[in-house]
């Protein structure tokens, strides 16, 4: 669910009339709900119920402060996979014993700074990593505590692109490996092995390969403590999708059920990363048509965001649904709505059934809360757009329109080029 809804032909966010913020931040811009980010968090949380647990946003899906405040108020940590997302999630005010640190590219000095912190685990991806933080610990004259990711082989049924869990995938340790890892790591004397992780991918419609990949690491967790290794967490990633047109993915409290229903019994604390789930429905792309354009193959509505602003739909083949900000009568044309990047592969929505808006419209690029703004950059020297928060009927700048002055902040013309 979302709070974004029509009232007198007007879109509106909460209290506030999406047009009435357009009209004070110019676009493109994002739009995210307050309510809807609490609620999402509450009702996951609440789907664990008492079961032992900490649910952990993955900071990738969306990093700005005040959504990664909104959800530390709640009580919750985060998942990280980089020393940026670390200062991000501190800056907001994480507890470094809610932080676990995922990826398969962890720098030594990323690696320093997190044991600095004193997080939570660091989730180990590769047998040289296991090395390279125990080295670092020492150094430090700490102890690390570690699980290790582990690829359990499941197909998550999702792109191929957000699939983390298969053999072919960079992430993780091949699970029938990780038994001869873990007593390596268990020898090592500057790390603490506290738990075993897994993700297997991303935007899951379905519960089964959840449950599949369960059952894989019950078995590895009762191998570990034959073998005198004694897991307190078990970290089951993220993954839970969300509808983006026609998918019905599983509702978090069918989702908690299953997974509380699979692992009675395990003596467990679960760690639990979700992201789109929480943020992807909660925020949308706000857009103003600059263009429309008929040639003989194609419609085209010309827009101000393009996929600089929103690389989903040009990197996925994503689907995000387009609605008018302001309803009015019109015809629906077939049309593909385009930015204004120099690539074909610009597009936010290709060759769909859409209103036929007209130049000056505002359109509303829905779901647009998670991988959004976080993959967006400057290409074509395009500014990054503004992020917005409504709360009840007020709404709040939380990141400002960069300038074309920030585009070139940190760059430097040698005085070999200055004819000095």
């Amino acid at each position: 669910m979302h709070h974004f809804h029509y009232s007198n032909g007007q879109l509106y966010c909460e209290g506030v009339a999406v047009a009435a913020i357009a009209a004070k931040v110019g676009t493109p811009f994002y739009l995210y709900s307050h309510a809807t980010l609490q609620h999402h968090f509450q009702v996951f949380d609440r789907a664990f119920g008492e079961t032992p647990h900490l649910v952990c946003f993955a900071v990738k899906s969306n990093s700005n402060l005040a959504i990664l405040r909104i959800f530390i108020n709640q009580g919750g940590g985060v998942d990280i996979v980089s020393g940026g997302e670390l200062f991000r999630a501190l800056r907001a005010g994480v507890a470094p014993g809610k932080v676990v640190y995922s990826g398969v590219g962890k720098r030594p000095d990323e690696i320093r700074y997190a044991l600095e912190q004193g997080i939570l685990m660091f989730n180990i991806e590769s047998p040289q990593e296991l090395q390279v933080l125990n080295q670092a610990a020492g150094q430090m004259g700490r102890r690390a505590r570690i699980a290790l990711r582990v690829n359990p082989d499941v197909d998550p049924q999702t792109h191929p692109y957000i699939s983390t869990g298969l053999k072919q995938n960079k992430f993780g340790i091949d699970i029938d490996r990780s038994v001869a890892e873990y007593l390596i790591a268990k020898q090592l004397p500057h790390l603490e092995i506290v738990g075993v992780a897994c993700h297997i991918g991303s935007q899951l419609t379905q519960l089964s390969p959840f449950i599949e990949t369960l059952g894989r690491l019950k078995e590895l967790i009762a191998r570990l403590r034959r073998e005198d290794i004694q897991i307190r967490y078990l970290d089951i990633g993220g993954g839970l999708g969300i509808q983006y047109n026609e998918e019905t993915p599983p509702h978090p409290v069918e989702y908690g059920r299953s997974i509380i229903q699979e692992l009675q019994g395990l003596d467990c604390t679960l760690i639990l990363e979700p992201g789109r789930v929480l943020v992807g429905n909660a925020g949308i792309l706000v857009t103003k048509v600059l263009f429309t354009k008929q040639t003989e193959a194609k419609y085209f509505i010309i827009a101000d965001a393009a996929m600089n602003d929103l690389a989903r739909p040009s990197l996925y083949g994503s689907y995000h649904g387009i609605q008018p900000v302001v309803e009015k009568d019109r015809r629906e044309v077939t049309a593909s709505l385009v930015g204004p990047i120099c690539e074909s592969g610009d597009f936010l929505a290709k060759d769909r059934l859409m209103p036929a808006f007209d130049p000056g419209e505002l359109v509303a690029v829905m779901s647009a809360g998670a991988y959004g703004f976080t993959m967006s950059s400057n290409y074509n020297s395009r500014p990054r757009v503004p992020e917005i928060l409504v709360h009840k009927n007020e709404f709040y700048v939380i990141r400002q329109r960069e300038t074309y002055e920030d585009l070139i902040r940190g760059e430097e013309i040698p005085i070999c080029l200055t004819g000095g």
